[in-house]
This record gives structure tokens, sequence and C-alpha cells, in this order.
């Protein structure tokens, strides 16, 4: 049509501001979208990890506006963060952004000069304590191994809120939320707090602390109990019409005994009399005999005749050059994914399908009997009357079991 003007029609869509850089080492602010309350996640700067990779730690906590985020990673710099402060901050909507930052810069900028002209005026954070600790503790040319060094590197990477703080400033609350507060399992909380007990004795020694606060913090974490999902019965039967396979037989061997896969390549064996005896981890759980289940006992006589133990690798390697890749080949999957202790729950439930006497099993298995002295002390069980129950467990995938 001659003359008309044609208009295209575009949806305009706002856009998110963009904000200054952070300065390096300061952390990071990640927007997690739209449709969130609060929809910035606080992270405080990257570790790295043992093989040298940078490591975003976990959310210091979660705001509904950029700069909230970062007068708390500002305050989380300076070693003044507390926890929960993000909720009395309150910024006017009409701020100018750039004017704030540049302002909390300049005073953070202007306290740090003033540490660095006076250095009597520094006072350790948590992070330099802990650097100073670990050289301390692990002085070089000492043979100390690995998982020590790594345990102590775990227990610090799990209270990052805590790295800016000044050391000495520190109270046995802030600790305690820490360790209150930890979402992983007892034995990991208690690496925590291992790492502040050990801190706290350096820290004594090196007269930067007058008082041992970790004395008064405690592990609150519920005992561990073990979770995993046992082989079903189909599973089990796809794995004895694969019992050929090196590899599966040893699953075997761990599905008819309870051992976790730790204790195995530390087993005592004695194929005369036909029993297993090792254990690890708790007084009842140490040294402990258990039969060994005729269906899986030709596959424990051959590994011992030809290698002379059941494992010749280490757990890492086994359960991921192994164990993993054999299920997979097989189509085992399980829901969630099975894992070298699921043998373990495997065998506690066949021991309670089969009617395996409940103390009997709790023994074998390595379970502790609590408060219940008559047990623990006077109710123990000659080998052929646990072999009675163990042999409970019938293997009707097999013939020969015996």
């Amino acid at each position: 049509m001659a003359g008309a003007v044609f208009y295209t029609r575009r949806k305009i869509m706002a856009k998110r501001k963009k904000y200054p850089k952070l300065p390096n080492s300061f952390g990071s602010i990640r927007y997690l979208g739209k449709g969130r309350r609060n929809c910035y996640a606080v992270h405080p700067p990257a570790t790295i990890d043992a093989t040298g990779k940078a490591v975003r730690p976990p959310a210091i906590c979660y705001v509904d506006d950029y700069l909230k985020g970062f007068a708390v990673l500002t305050a989380y710099k300076a070693g003044t963060y507390k926890l929960g402060m993000e909720k009395e901050l309150e910024i006017a909507p009409t701020t100018e952004t750039d004017a704030l930052i540049s302002r909390i810069l300049s005073d953070y900028n202007t306290f740090k000069g003033t540490e660095e002209k006076h250095p009597e005026t520094h006072k350790l954070t948590f992070s330099e304590v802990y650097e100073q600790f670990m050289k301390w503790k692990f002085p070089e040319g000492t043979k100390l191994s690995y998982s020590s060094k790594n345990a102590y590197r775990n227990g610090y990477s799990n209270c990052t809120v805590l790295h800016n703080r000044v050391f000495e400033d520190l109270k046995a609350p802030d600790m305690q939320e820490v360790l209150d507060t930890c979402p992983l399992k007892r034995e990991s909380v208690m690496m925590i707090l291992t790492l502040f007990k050990q801190m706290y004795k350096y820290a004594m020694y090196a007269e930067i602390v007058t008082e041992n606060k970790a004395l008064y913090v405690r592990n609150n974490a519920p005992h561990d109990t073990e979770h995993g999902t046992p082989f079903s019965d189909e599973e089990l039967s796809i794995l004895w019409n694969n019992a050929d396979d090196p590899e599966v037989q040893l699953i075997l061997i761990m599905c008819y005994s309870g051992w976790r896969i730790g204790e195995v390549s530390k087993l005592s064996i004695n194929l005369e009399e036909r029993y297993y005896q090792g254990g690890i981890k708790t007084k009842a759980g140490k040294d402990r005999i258990v039969p060994i289940h005729s269906a899986v006992y030709s596959f424990v006589q051959s590994k011992m005749e030809s290698q002379g133990k059941l494992l010749m690798y280490t757990q890492k390697h086994h359960r991921d050059k192994l164990f993993y890749p054999t299920l997979e080949r097989l189509n085992i999957t399980g829901n969630p994914k099975h894992t070298p202790h699921d043998c373990r729950h495997t065998f506690s439930t066949l021991c309670e399908k089969y009617g395996v006497r409940e103390n009997d099993r709790k023994r074998m298995l390595g379970h502790s009997f609590g408060n219940d002295v008559t047990n623990a002390v006077y109710g123990h069980r000659t080998l052929e009357e646990l072999r009675v129950e163990i042999e409970k467990i019938k293997v009707p995938f097999v013939t020969n079991c015996d």
C-alpha cells in the first residue's frame, strides 16, 4: 500500500541493573533468577581444593538486594560479619548504588590501611590462625598421612562463616552455631570440632588467646544410622547368575557377611575353621568373628589361595574402577545408586528375612548393645552357634549351598 508506514512492535524487556565488579578475593554475589524472595546468593571467596581447582564455598546467606549482599561480603572480609546480620539491613529505594558501594569500599580500605600502618593493631583472623596452625601441625619433612591433613582441610572448608572473623573475638556460641547448623553427618561435624580444639591448642601455645573456648563446644549431631538400599532379590539373582566374575564374587561375599568395604582388606581369614575375623570403628565392631556362609566359601577360598587377601586395591580404586562399572555392566543401578555399603545393608536385611536371632545379627554386624549389659558381657556365642544362625540365610539362586 503506497505511502503506508509499517511499525514493528517489540516487547521491551526490563534489564536487570549491572552492578560494579567486586574486588578480587571479596567473594561473589550470584543472581538466582526471578520468582525468589531472596534472589541473591552471597558466597565467600573461592577455596582451592587438593587438586588446585577453585571451589565456590556454600552461600553465607541469601538476600533480596545486591547491595545487602555487598554489605555482607564487606563485613565478612573485615571479620565483623555475624550470622543473621543481613536481616537487619535496610536499603532505601532511592539509594544511589554506585555512590554507596564506593563509600563502603572507601571505609573498608581506610580500615585496612590503618591496620597496615599500625601492624600492632592487626588481629589474626580465623583463616590466618588456621594457616599458622597447619604449618605448626604439619611441618615440612614430617611423614604424616594425607588423610590426617585432609581431615583438617575438610573441617576448615565446612566452617566458612568463621574464616574472616577475628579469632580472639570468637565466642563458644559462634562455634556451637557452626556445628549445630552443619547439615553433614556426625562424623563430619566431629572433624570441625576437632579442628576447633586443635586450633585453640595451638593458639594457646602461640599466646594468641588466653582461654580455650573450644572446651565449651560439643557435637550435638545425632549418631549416624547406617542408611542405604539393600540389593533386591532380583538383583541378587543377577549377581548369582554372574558369579564367575571375580568382582561379583567379592560383592556376594560382602552381601553374605556384612563387612564394611574398609574392613574387607584387613580381615584375618581362617579357611580351615571357616570364619573371618576383624572389624573397625567401634568397640563392639573390632575383632569380631563372622562365620563364612557356605554359599560364598568357594569364592573366599579361591581369592585367598590366589592373592592372599579378599581385596587387592584401595577402597577408592575398588569403588570407582570395579564396583560401579560391574553393576553398570549388569544393569544393576539401584534407586538410589548402590554403593559398596549397601552390601552390609543387604546382609542385615537377609538376617531379618530368614529369622537370624537379633542379638546374633548385631554381633556379626558389630553393632553395640547399648545399655543391654547382659547381652554385651554375658551373651557370648560360640563360632558354631553363630554358624547355625548365618546358615539360616537361604540362597535360592544356587543349589550347592548346604
